[in-house]
């Protein structure tokens, strides 16, 4: 598998990128390849005094690609220009990139509605899986929040196709999981059972997270799907929350968000978000 983890080179990024547990992680998964990326912002020009900073970058991924090369990951670097969301894509769809990985302190909700974040703004864009590393707010030297990135899992389906598309993930996260927590949230607005009631699909899932030796329960909530799951995130404490994405249209993302994004911003832990399966180009 291909990695493409962003970062600013900033405490929080060399935390999420440098930390030796998360690596660890990343390889039992089946990461071998791992691409760096640094954008540097597109009104920064090279010739501005004192402003060489896609010189400094590459120095600073350089020594962030040691690290990872002697962890025994394949390693690239690229420094590229322009809105940093869009760049990391890019990167991410040229090499291959099963994952992308971005380290986020997190902002308040509000600051993430009206300017969004490059966590935030990868959440509604990106087309392959994206995990946000959660990194300690409010420190010169922070460390990431779970160092085990998919030892517990919090997994929240609506039984959707991508909510599905996004269990199928445990296919290899089944190899660094010990634990999982399986969410479904009831909302007055769910249409009656057309599959089995949720109990019983629930269980079946479950039963496929045993045959993998993973130890799982099942939590069925009733009320707004955002804040039950922030509440069971609280609640069983897992280092992961995996999660679909409905893939609403650019405008509707943009003035409303989702749950998923909302997920994204608030969530006190990580969280991996698997986008809906793209169609043919």
């Amino acid at each position: 598998m291909i990695a493409a983890c962003a970062t600013d080179l900033s405490a929080a990024s060399e935390a999420a990128i440098e930390t030796e547990t998360c690596l660890d992680c990343l390889g039992r998964i089946g990461v071998d390849e791992i691409h760096l990326v640094t954008v540097v912002p597109s009104n920064v020009h090279a010739g501005m005094p004192g402003m060489n900073f896609e010189e400094r970058r590459k120095r600073g991924l350089s020594r962030y690609g040691r690290v990872i090369g002697d962890a025994g990951f394949r390693v690239d670097t690229h420094v590229v220009r322009g809105t940093p969301h869009r760049r990391i894509n890019g990167v991410a769809e040229t090499v291959g990139a099963d994952l992308t990985v971005v380290g986020s302190r997190g902002q308040s909700p509000l600051e993430n509605r009206v300017i969004g974040s490059t966590a935030r703004n990868l959440s509604r864009t990106s087309v392959v899986p994206l995990l946000v590393n959660r990194v300690e707010r409010a420190t010169e030297d922070p460390d990431v929040v779970r160092a085990h990135l998919f030892q517990r899992m919090l997994y929240a389906t609506d039984f959707s196709a991508n909510a599905e598309r996004a269990f199928e993930a445990f296919q290899y996260l089944r190899h660094a999981t010990r634990e999982a927590t399986l969410v479904h949230v009831e909302t007055p607005k769910d249409p009656g059972p057309e599959h089995g009631e949720p109990r019983e699909r629930m269980r079946e899932l479950a039963e496929q997270l045993a045959a993998w030796d993973i130890e799982t329960r099942v939590d069925l909530r009733q009320g707004d799907p955002t804040e039950e799951i922030l509440a069971a995130e609280s609640e069983h404490d897992p280092t992961t929350t995996l999660i679909g994405s409905r893939g609403h249209s650019r405008l509707r993302r943009l003035l409303l968000g989702s749950v998923s994004e909302d997920i994204v911003a608030r969530a006190t832990g990580n969280v991996m978000l698997v986008p809906p399966e793209q169609g043919p180009r």
